[in-house]
């Protein structure tokens, strides 16, 4: 790596057990299923034959992230490497929608107001009420968080209002101190930080869908321009993923 180059690996989680029956998840703590593990084993496999390492890495406080990332650092016997995890990395908070079927709320509420939910930049889905099981105020994992922190409902917009000061404060400095570093993250987490390195508007946002369990690296120059971003395996596979993760509010024909 050159002096003046800064290195990034970001991978969405593979396949959830929710993500199978098209369910919204945001914060609900799932697993991955047989496939998530295979497209995370595939996805470490993948960085280390491309000769990849790094010195430190950041996930959500979710299993489905926390165990890609596992899985990954095991295919790259890198299971010994520092990993910081906070909740700024979870998924958006998709508030009463989670549990929900994507394509039945499709053909309930219709594909636009989905869609909306799904995609629209500052548009929050209907909130959780307080002690709601699902509310993360009451659940063992976010009990060291600040409770004004925790959401009942977010929007893009809130994702990266929180996800991107963590990179800026905890992440860059790491970065150009030299550290190459890997994110294990979510499709939403990491939306909010394409966005911001890659200086998109919210209505180009709304058009990225990241694949599940593929790694995408990013080289900077010293000023954080982007010199390189690609995708990490096979190029096919690769658009296929993304289509799927495209289609997946659309109701069932």
């Amino acid at each position: 790596m050159a002096e003046d180059t800064m290195k990034l690996v970001i991978i969405r989680h593979g396949e959830s057990e929710w993500n199978l029956k098209n369910l919204f998840t945001g914060w609900t703590d799932v697993d991955l299923t047989d496939t998530g593990r295979a497209e995370a084993a595939a996805g470490g496999k993948a960085l280390k034959e491309q000769g990849y390492d790094f010195d430190v890495c950041y996930t959500s406080l979710l299993k489905r992230a926390i165990h890609t990332l596992n899985i990954v650092l095991d295919q790259m016997d890198r299971a010994w490497l520092p990993v910081h995890k906070t909740w700024r990395l979870n998924e958006r908070h998709y508030g009463a929608l989670q549990g929900l079927n994507k394509a039945d709320a499709a053909a309930e509420h219709g594909e636009e107001q989905v869609l909306i939910w799904r995609r629209s930049f500052d548009v929050q889905p209907p909130a959780l009420k307080p002690g709601d099981p699902r509310d993360p105020h009451i659940q063992d994992q976010f009990r060291d968080v600040p409770q004004e922190d925790l959401p009942y409902t977010e929007c893009l917009k809130d994702t990266i209002a929180r996800a991107w000061p963590y990179f800026e404060q905890e992440i860059k400095p790491q970065m150009e101190a030299g550290k190459r570093v890997l994110i294990a993250a979510h499709g939403n987490s990491l939306r909010a930080l394409v966005m911001q390195l890659e200086h998109l508007t919210p209505e180009e946002i709304l058009k990225v869908n990241i694949p599940t369990g593929v790694p995408c690296s990013y080289t900077f120059d010293k000023d954080w321009n982007i010199i390189d971003k690609h995708y990490i395996g096979d190029p096919e596979t690769i658009e296929k993923k993304i289509n799927a993760v495209a289609n997946q509010g659309k109701a069932k024909k």
